[in-house]
């Protein structure tokens, strides 16, 4: 990953690295900076994590159980704000549905794990839109018309097209994030988040080839890679020769990593510079709030 680029999208040079314990004897405890080293303070990356799990945690609870996070799993520094649009899907099919459940737990589990481990230094949920931002996405992908809407929840199909504009993003995230990281406690813990990211969106692809939605999934992917910059990072379900690509990797068979900023390009739906919009209408909490310039 480009350290620099990291840096420039973070809008920070120089702050003190956090150093923790281990997480079982440290959760609650604010973080204290060390030594003065160029790059993200392990808070300040573990935090942008946080706010990526309270937008998935959202998404899957309120599709699965029709209610979001509960208000003791929300607070924390920053601007604590709202969620508009989600509700109750009705599944189709068992498997759409426990896939739907199983996500929906672990999504939790990881905000319930790093608001944990990062004690009284979390952020707070930030607002989050569920609506505007689906429709804003779709049309980019050119799944709708101008005037007309995309609801993820509206069956079970459009609700796992609604993941898949996440799951990828969450994986190349926590890859690109894991050279930020000092703490080898904490690389540990993203390494296995990481890892259960990566099975969502092996599972997520799966689901949708199987259900024949290649082609509106080939639009979100080149849709998430029409913000986050002029590389060819994305990759559909099958490659442009017709072929079955559920894992997306480069040459050597690895997975490809996004910055903080080019996560944040995707997730405010804006190729710019720019520090809100798309699901997070007020921006995120914390350090890491900027998206790259690819514009």
């Amino acid at each position: 990953m480009d350290r620099r680029r990291f840096l420039r999208a973070a809008g920070i040079t120089g702050v003190g690295v956090a150093s923790m314990g281990a997480l079982g004897a440290t959760a609650g405890t604010a973080f204290a900076d060390e030594s003065a080293q160029k790059g993200p303070s392990d808070g300040a990356v573990l935090n942008f994590a946080l706010n990526l799990e309270y937008l998935e945690a959202e998404y899957y609870l309120r599709g699965v159980f029709g209610e979001g996070l509960k208000d003791n799993q929300i607070d924390g520094s920053g601007h604590l704000g709202g969620v508009t649009g989600g509700y109750k899907v009705r599944f189709e099919s068992d498997l759409g549905k426990q896939y739907a459940e199983e996500i929906a737990g672990d999504e939790r589990a990881h905000v319930d794990f790093l608001r944990g481990a990062l004690g009284n230094a979390k952020v707070a949920r930030p607002k989050i839109n569920l609506t505007d931002a689906f429709n804003a996405a779709a049309m980019a992908a050119g799944l709708i018309k101008r005037g007309e809407e995309f609801d993820p929840f509206a069956s079970e199909n459009n609700f796992l097209l609604g993941a898949y504009v996440f799951e990828d993003v969450g994986v190349t995230a926590y890859k690109g994030a894991s050279p930020l990281i000092s703490n080898k406690t904490f690389l540990e813990a993203a390494a296995g988040i990481l890892a259960v990211e990566a099975y969502h969106a092996g599972l997520l692809r799966t689901v949708l080839l199987s259900k024949g939605l290649e082609i509106p999934a080939g639009a979100v992917s080149d849709a998430r890679d029409s913000l986050d910059g002029k590389s060819d990072l994305d990759q559909g379900i099958v490659d442009d020769h017709g072929h079955v690509n559920i894992v997306p990797t480069d040459k050597n068979g690895i997975a490809f990593s996004r910055s903080a900023g080019q996560v944040l390009n995707i997730v405010y739906l804006n190729p710019s510079s720019v520090s809100e919009g798309g699901f997070f209408p007020n921006g995120v909490n914390g350090e890491i709030n900027t998206s790259d310039d690819n514009s």
